[in-house]
């Protein structure tokens, strides 16, 4: 006896090829079956999504969830309800001094799936803004790498890589000094049997330039707001492509968006794909300062990359199985009979809706990804309107 049953779906995983008019069937948290013609006989809850699609659970590589403990974070389950983010994916929010209680307290009262980079800042990010600027990695002795790889060690698998702000911002003068120690920690932490990744934050200011972020990074390392509108960008100011860039790309360390409150244009991103840099993750940055706008939530910016010309199943294999294989869980992102009984169910819908990027610039578009649900350990869960909403 099936859990539930979606019936009239089109299923689709671009990370396995599956494509597939039919239905999908849940027991026990897991996905239970999935073909053309499922019996709604065997199902104890059927619901019919009309033709829409459904994908493996979305995953935000880059959202700020650590709720009621750090400035810049939001509420989970409310990205759950609003973009079907069935796992968020905390880019170091705490370090290793308090990343516990975002496993020992959020975590467990949150039906999202929450995962974390820990922060070579031994204190995450604690800044809010105007209101207090308060240091994360400018000064040598905020930062520990055997406490940050301890930590990591420590909430595995929950805690799935080292993060680190670069910048002028963030790490003063001490430029790309940080990022090493991260790498250190990264590579402490993993040992001999586990890859740890580094995801590093491009500062708007030097230093470090951006070929100093680059030159470090190992084969699956993370650069995150890799479309950054900034001077310290990927793409130089005439619309190359940097030598670094396209090295760095070449040798598999990853490109996320993370779009952020300041680090989407849309004539960066356009020129990437016009220059065949496509960014590998579709991710937010959604924090307290974006939750509302420009970055909304992961949604969004997959409907800002199909406006700016990739395909459905582009967008979604980019907040499905290409995170789910950079953090090392390949269980996660994708629909398999088995497999973590998670899902997002998108409609397509034809209208005009103009979006916004992180320095203001308008895209008009003519369709969006739209959550009617989301299916959590095999339990559906209701869509609230999305914030773009026409209707």
């Amino acid at each position: 006896m099936h859990d539930l049953l979606l019936t009239d779906a089109h299923v689709l995983d671009p990370g396995t090829g599956l494509d597939l008019k039919g239905g999908i069937a849940f027991a026990n948290g897991r996905v239970a079956a999935i073909g053309p013609d499922l019996d709604p006989a065997g199902a104890r809850e059927t619901r019919s999504v009309g033709g829409a699609f459904v994908v493996p659970g979305l995953i935000d590589l880059h959202a700020h969830v650590y709720r009621d403990a750090t400035p810049l974070s939001v509420d989970a389950d409310l990205l759950l309800r609003r973009s079907g983010t069935t796992t968020s994916v905390d880019p170091g929010s705490a370090g290793a001094g308090n990343i516990r209680g975002l496993f020992t307290l959020v975590a467990p009262a949150t039906t999202a799936r929450i995962l974390a980079f820990v922060n070579i800042g031994h204190a995450g990010i604690m800044a809010a803004g105007r209101a207090c600027e308060m240091p994360e990695a400018e000064d040598l002795r905020l930062l520990n790498v055997d406490a940050c790889a301890r930590a990591v060690q420590r909430h595995a698998p929950a805690t799935v890589g080292v993060k680190v702000r670069v910048g002028r911002s963030s790490t003063g003068i001490l430029g790309a000094a940080p990022l090493h120690m991260a790498i250190r920690a990264a590579e402490q932490a993993g040992g001999r049997d586990r890859f740890v990744p580094v995801m590093v934050h491009i500062g708007a200011e030097m230093p470090p330039t951006i070929e100093e972020i680059l030159a470090p990074l190992r084969p699956g390392d993370i650069l995150t707001h890799c479309c950054t509108p900034k001077g310290n960008a990927v793409i130089t100011p005439d619309g190359r492509v940097r030598d670094a860039a396209r090295e760095a790309k070449a040798r598999g360390v990853v490109f996320d968006i993370a779009h952020g409150q300041g680090s989407f244009g849309f004539d960066t991103a356009r020129r990437m794909l016009d220059l065949g840099l496509v960014p590998d993750v579709i991710s937010s940055d959604v924090h307290s300062g974006c939750v509302d706008g420009p970055a909304y939530d992961v949604l969004v910016t997959m409907s800002k990359m199909l406006a700016l010309g990739l395909s459905v199943p582009e967008v979604v294999r980019r907040a499905t199985a290409t995170p789910a294989a950079a953090i090392g869980r390949p269980d996660l992102g994708t629909l398999v009979h088995g497999g973590v009984g998670d899902a997002t169910i998108l409609a397509l819908r034809d209208g005009p809706v103009t979006f916004v990027d992180s320095i203001g610039h308008q895209l008009r578009a003519d369709r969006q990804l739209r959550l009617l649900g989301a299916v959590v350990g095999g339990c559906w869960i209701d869509g609230d309107r999305s914030p773009l909403s026409a209707d």
